[in-house]
């Protein structure tokens, strides 16, 4: 009668011990999902800064060295990083309401990734004068 109840009392404790195991991985895979957005936010920001000094730069260039179209492209590719810090800055403040924040930090990344891409593209067709 002993063992059965010692049994059964190692059979509860195992179940407590895993269920409080995966509440807690549950709890680490959420801040793991949420650091991207706190990630982005900042970047998303600078590269909104980087992307108006060049706008800037090239406009200053521009009266000396003749027409260039980076400026204009430079600020299609500001308004990318523009929304990738909308969507982030979404993502943190509506942490509540998990399937909106997951899919703003999804659209975060997204933006983010193709305003890289496209500034790295711009700054390689800048260097060999193709635009």
């Amino acid at each position: 009668m002993v063992m059965v109840r010692a049994s059964r009392l190692e059979t509860q404790e195992a179940a407590t011990v895993s269920r409080l195991d995966d509440e807690r991985a549950r709890r680490d895979d959420e801040r793991a999902e949420r650091v991207l957005s706190h990630i982005i936010l900042p970047a998303s920001c600078t590269m909104i800064g980087v992307c108006a000094t060049i706008i800037g730069l090239v406009k200053i260039v521009q009266t000396r060295g003749g027409p260039s179209h980076v400026d204009e492209y430079s600020a299609l590719v500001l308004l990318l990083f523009l929304v990738s810090a909308g969507a982030s800055y979404l993502s943190i403040r509506h942490t509540a309401r998990r399937l909106f924040s997951t899919r703003c930090e999804l659209v975060a990344d997204g933006f983010f990734l193709a305003g890289l891409f496209a500034i790295a593209v711009i700054g390689l067709f800048f260097a060999y004068e193709i635009i």
